[in-house]
């Protein structure tokens, strides 16, 4: 049960994807990935975002991507990553979630280098004119551009965001924007402050280790939002050490890694990532499977 009234609401998992061993895209396995998250309670799916390694990805590769998750699932139920170096190519592949019929797309500020507000402004402007609904991606550790509340502010205003995946992790800025912009969306970005934004106000949850345990994640979110504690809490401080790693630098591969543990098919990532080998991961992993998490 969900109370989702728009497509960027609830939980959308960023997918990892999977790659066959000369490390192709299997897009059969990844159709079935996305029917499997949605089978086990989550809302949709977020197709080449930084989790699905987008930027290793051929444009065809990315075309596919989306239009693989969007048959598997149908449009509504996808937000379809478009981050890209340029305003224009951004644009391009919002056209084409468009016209897939896609409920929203998540859209990255400028990336190419340390755009200043009035560059970011021009940038969301530019995709927004596709006529999709956006979702900013505040990440400024990647992307050295903070999307602070004042500066997403003015982008609601304009019309051109819907709402904001935040990830810095400071759950003060919810209360800020809740404030500054009550009518813009916010949607949780990094799993391990789950609990504190469902309290501040979030509608959502850009979701990364549901890839590996769907169902205990989704009871997570679901008692969050409910503000039910006595059942979010133990689960939270179960799953808390896991979804820790999302917001580490090898969050790609900690996450392939807890699919393969958990018997999903999370497989090898493309270079540059290279293969995780964390004793500690291992061990976090293991603990959460026998407390017959899943």
């Amino acid at each position: 049960m969900t109370d989702r009234t728009q497509p960027w609401h609830g939980v959308m998992v960023a997918t990892a994807l999977p790659f066959d061993d000369d490390l192709s895209v299997d897009y059969d396995a990844y159709a079935e990935h996305c029917r499997w998250l949605v089978d086990n309670g989550c809302d949709g799916v977020v197709p080449n975002g930084s989790l699905g390694e987008y930027q290793t990805l051929t444009a065809d590769e990315r075309a596919r991507v989306v239009e693989t998750a969007v048959a598997s699932v149908g449009g509504e139920r996808v937000m379809a990553g478009v981050g890209a170096y340029g305003a224009a190519e951004s644009r391009r592949w919002a056209e084409h979630a468009r016209d897939l019929g896609c409920g929203s797309v998540l859209l990255l500020p400028p990336n190419s280098y340390r755009a200043d507000e009035q560059a970011v402004l021009g940038h969301y402007r530019q995709v927004a004119a596709a006529g999709v609904p956006v979702v900013a991606y505040n990440n400024p550790y990647d992307t050295k551009v903070d999307l602070t509340p004042a500066l997403l502010t003015r982008l609601h205003a304009e019309g051109l965001i819907v709402a904001v995946k935040e990830f810095t992790g400071d759950v003060r800025r919810a209360y800020e924007l809740a404030e500054l912009a009550p009518g813009l969306d916010l949607l949780v970005g990094s799993d391990d402050v789950l609990l504190e934004l469902a309290l501040a106000g979030a509608v959502g949850w850009i979701a990364g280790f549901p890839n590996a345990l769907p169902a205990s994640n989704v009871a997570l979110y679901r008692a969050a939002m409910a503000h039910d504690l006595e059942t979010a809490l133990p689960l939270y401080r179960a799953l808390h050490p896991l979804l820790r790693w999302d917001a580490k630098t090898e969050f790609v591969q900690a996450i392939k890694l807890t699919m393969d543990e958990a018997g999903r098919r999370g497989g090898a990532c493309r270079p540059p990532r290279l293969p995780l080998d964390s004793p500690e991961l291992r061990t976090v992993i293991a603990k959460v499977l026998a407390d017959g998490l899943s």
